[in-house]
């Protein structure tokens, strides 16, 4: 009795194989060139105004960025805040942004506690905006805020959300960004109140990769232990780039320092140094 024949599976031809891996690639390609032409379609619809100092950038962005400051506190000593609550942007939509920042790391001169801050996050939605040479405006509805991962007194212990209206306007080599928003704390307004936050950068373009700036950031607070104070400060600065490292990764650098002009201050000097590396 003759045995029974087993079939044998044959290993799948080369050209099989060099077939499915470029169908892999297509398909990542093809994620990575719908994503990058969204951001690029959202770019090409709004004026190309750089990020200040400390205005939040009143255009959507996609980068990732890093900002260090030292303070002198107002009993004398000085804090340092490693990350400065900037952190990941990005542009899902041609209208929208999201951006999430890890917790900065403070150091403190006083016996105050070193340690991590609270987690922060901003949306952004292009209400409407036109490029330079088409109007260079922009206007955005911004809602950020702040979750309570860091422990007191580095983080507020409470969550605390920021919805913000945002707009700007370019006049040639010049803009103007401004947003004002209201700090609403999710709980614990007894302490910690509610405030008004008012910030304006007006920014010169120099060649085009050059840009000094002046900021007023200004806040007031109404309720909590702060109630009816009011904080100003005026913020000279300078950004230089962005400048191209590989593709489409580029890298700006700048810095500033806060001034208190108002009466009532919790610190006096704040400087800032500030990485961008959008991509």
């Amino acid at each position: 009795m003759t045995p029974p024949v087993m079939a044998q599976t044959s290993p799948a031809p080369a050209a099989a194989q060099d077939g499915a891996a470029a169908s892999d690639a297509a398909v990542q390609d093809d994620w990575l060139t719908r994503w990058t032409k969204r951001v690029d379609e959202a770019r090409a619809s709004q004026p190309h105004y750089v990020a200040p100092i400390v205005t939040t950038h009143v255009v959507l962005v996609e980068q990732y960025r890093y900002d260090l400051s030292r303070q002198r506190d107002a009993n004398g000593t000085a804090t340092a805040n490693f990350g400065a609550s900037r952190g990941l942007e990005l542009i899902p939509t041609t209208r929208l942004e999201i951006g999430v920042s890890p917790p900065p790391y403070l150091t403190h001169q006083s016996t105050v506690p070193d340690g991590f801050g609270d987690t922060s996050f901003q949306i952004k939605y292009r209400v409407s905006s036109a490029p330079e040479g088409k109007g260079d405006y922009f206007v955005g509805v911004f809602f950020g805020g702040s979750l309570p991962t860091g422990a007191a007194p580095n983080g507020a212990g409470h969550p605390v959300f920021l919805p913000t209206l945002a707009v700007a306007k370019g006049f040639g080599p010049v803009d103007v960004q401004t947003t004002l928003a209201a700090g609403l704390p999710g709980s614990g307004t007894d302490a910690l109140g509610r405030t008004i936050v008012s910030n304006t950068a007006v920014d010169l373009r120099i060649k085009g990769t050059l840009w000094p700036m002046i900021e007023v950031n200004a806040t007031h607070w109404s309720g909590g232990t702060l109630d009816g104070e009011r904080e100003v400060f005026v913020t000279p600065g300078i950004v230089a780039g962005s400048f191209p490292l590989a593709e489409r990764l580029h890298v700006g650098i700048g810095a500033g320092v806060q001034i208190a002009v108002s009466q009532f201050r919790r610190d006096n000097y704040r400087w800032i140094a500030s990485v961008r590396l959008p991509f």
